[in-house]
């Protein structure tokens, strides 16, 4: 077995692998090694060949595999080494890390710091329990991307896309561009899932239709989807008896919902947070296990790519002052807790002696409201809407005022915000 000793391990070579690598090497980390399980750098964003990458970290409309390009072309001018076709097996408590690749067989890398950032994965038919049979012409949205968009295949010709998620509006427009006829995209829910730009630029643009507060009932067809059953749904998302039409269909996308891929994470002992699926964090970006680090995708479901450099940035360049035993434990540590209409909120646990950047998320949609942290900070919402994520910073000035151990996060009222005052 093959033994290495490096100052900082990221497993994941994706857009939130690559910032972190690139900021733990300009932090100082002498030894950084990115461990990917694919053949190349740049995780999804390879596949994702449209554009809107980029507006907020270069002030460019960038594809994905540009956006990607930019970091890979920077790790390249580092010396910072990369193992590919590497798969990760086991994390350890003490970050011992094991993997295996083709090449070199079992791997035993010995890490003063570990970041994770080995992004998500797309929830399946098998976790939605679709009744009907199991004909070819199912895919998840991303499944269907990477046929196009790689593997030069179109999945269909006649689509239904269950679930508003912004892949699956992406490729509602993709498939449309190729020559298929999208029918509708479902939406379970009284409002879309995904960015309202992408409601707009790829539904509502090509006369998609969008059919909201319904789901896939029932599926049909034999060797291959002839069709599916749609049916309005009621408060507790139960289909309503007689509202159900077919749609006659040869392929079926689902885009309905993205869970962090942390089976490593839970087997080293982090502690997950039950609602992102992924691991509980300080302002560091620490796990509950020291010297393990969690950024991107494997930490909470980001919107944007351009927020998930700039999240592993951080991760990075902590984990570097950790392996360098840099990083001080703070004299005081805030919880952090959601309050009214809000679902999460990350970090989960902070200090007051360095700047904080919160991302949360809402519960439902509301309009004309105030983000309140805490009573530091309360900053005016034209709309909320749980398909945008929320973000803000505050300084260790403003954090400072903080009374009591806990800040709690909520979304309020103009009202309020007057009775407050």
């Amino acid at each position: 077995m093959r033994r290495l000793e490096v100052d900082v391990a990221v497993i994941g070579g994706g857009p939130a692998g690559l910032a972190a690598a690139l900021a733990a090497h300009k932090e100082g980390a002498a030894r950084v090694l990115i461990i990917e399980r694919n053949h190349e750098l740049g995780g999804i964003l390879q596949q994702c060949i449209h554009h809107g990458f980029g507006l907020h970290r270069f002030k460019a409309e960038l594809t994905g595999p540009e956006y990607a390009q930019r970091f890979i072309n920077q790790v390249r001018e580092t010396d910072i080494q990369v193992l590919l076709e590497t798969m990760v097996l086991e994390v350890t408590e003490d970050r011992t890390i094991y993997a295996v690749n083709s090449s070199e067989g079992m791997l035993e890398i010995s890490a003063k710091a570990v970041v994770l950032a080995m992004g998500c994965r797309e929830r399946t038919r098998g976790a939605l329990r679709i009744p009907g049979k199991r004909p070819a012409g199912i895919f998840s949205a991303g499944t269907a991307q990477r046929y196009i968009n790689i593997d030069g295949y179109i999945p269909g010709r006649k689509a239904v896309v269950l679930g508003s998620g912004d892949i699956g509006l992406i490729m509602a427009r993709r498939l449309t561009l190729e020559g298929a006829q999208v029918e509708a995209v479902v939406e379970i829910m009284p409002y879309a899932a995904g960015l309202a730009r992408n409601v707009v630029q790829c539904l509502e643009d090509f006369d998609i239709p969008l059919i909201l507060q319904s789901t896939v009932v029932d599926i049909h067809g034999e060797d291959r989807l002839e069709g599916v059953t749609i049916a309005r749904v009621d408060e507790d998302w139960k289909p309503i008896p007689g509202s159900e039409r077919k749609i006659e269909c040869d392929t079926l996308l689902l885009s309905v919902g993205l869970i962090p891929e942390n089976e490593l994470s839970g087997g080293a002992g982090v502690e997950l947070d039950p609602i992102t699926n992924g691991p509980k964090v300080d302002d560091t970006l620490m796990t509950s296990i020291p010297g393990i680090f969690a950024c991107g995708n494997v930490l909470h479901v980001h919107d944007l790519v351009d927020n998930v450099s700039k999240e592993a940035e951080r991760a990075g360049a902590f984990a570097a002052q950790y392996a360098r035993q840099q990083l001080s434990a703070a004299n005081r540590r805030i919880k952090v807790e959601a309050g009214e209409n809000i679902r999460y909120v990350v970090p989960h646990e902070i200090s007051l002696d360095k700047p904080v950047e919160f991302f949360m998320r809402v519960q439902r949609p509301e309009d004309d409201v105030f983000l309140d942290l805490g009573g530091l900070r309360t900053v005016k919402k034209p709309f909320v809407r749980p398909s945008e994520m929320l973000n803000i910073t505050l300084t260790p000035e403003v954090l400072g005022k903080l009374q009591g151990d806990a800040l709690t996060v909520r979304i309020v009222s103009q009202k309020e915000v007057d009775v407050d005052a």
